[in-house]
């Protein structure tokens, strides 16, 4: 584990806020909440995956978003795309007394070192994984689901679809959050030459014309839409 003063260790940690400095990272990192030792654990086991380490949300992104769900008083919380755990733990700790996550996600692989971390920080109890294709478990949903917070980082040309399954489902004041909004900052070419970018230039598009909910898109890591349920 490296320690937290070590000179490899922000790099480590996490892709950082688009556009920043080195420094002024740092700087972010070392003047708010940080990852305790079961986080910091889980990020360096997700940095030897190797490449696809890059799906783990940043550590700020994870304290900002434990935060709000103590905001907003979650106790109903969906998370579409869990990868091996990190953000569903944030959420998890925010929620209040007795509050339920419920993750969506298909890779029994990725999910399985996500369980072992929530054992051992304690949240396994108040999260419900569910493995299988997430539109059909959000669409097994009730339709007066009352859900408190909801997080997608999964298949970016899907978030048109969980967008819409997720909206109605949300309580008034509801609030809902969208990673990785900025495509690496590719959003802003006219013509984006990947997939991955024409599908978030896509919902970005969709997103900001929904009159059910008002919304800010926030430069944390690789963009974070915050929509809140009119």
């Amino acid at each position: 584990m490296l320690p937290i003063d070590s000179p490899g260790y922000r790099d480590h940690m996490s892709r950082k806020t688009e556009h920043l400095s080195d420094e002024l990272h740092a700087y972010i990192l070392d003047h708010g909440s940080r990852p305790d030792q079961v986080q910091e654990a889980l990020i360096e086991e997700t940095a030897a995956l190797g490449r696809v380490a890059g799906m783990q949300i940043a550590p700020e992104q994870g304290a900002f978003m434990e935060m709000l769900a103590r905001i907003v008083d979650a106790r109903f919380a969906v998370e579409v795309g869990t990868f091996t755990g990190y953000s569903a733990m944030c959420i998890a700790r925010g929620l209040s007394p007795g509050g339920k996550l419920l993750c969506c996600d298909i890779s029994e692989e990725w999910t399985g070192i996500a369980r072992r971390y929530w054992e051992r920080a304690g949240v396994a109890d108040r999260i419900e994984l569910r493995i299988g294709p997430a539109l059909e478990t959000l669409r097994a949903l009730p339709e007066d689901a009352e859900i408190d917070l909801a997080f997608v980082d999964a298949d970016k040309g899907g978030y048109v679809d969980y967008w819409e399954e997720l909206v109605p489902r949300m309580r008034l004041g509801g609030v809902l959050l969208i990673d990785n909004v900025f495509a690496g900052g590719r959003v802003v070419e006219e013509k984006p030459g990947d997939d991955t970018a024409r599908d978030i230039k896509a919902f970005n598009a969709h997103a900001v014309e929904d009159a059910r909910v008002d919304l800010v898109m926030l430069p944390i890591a690789d963009g974070l839409t915050l929509a809140r349920k009119l």
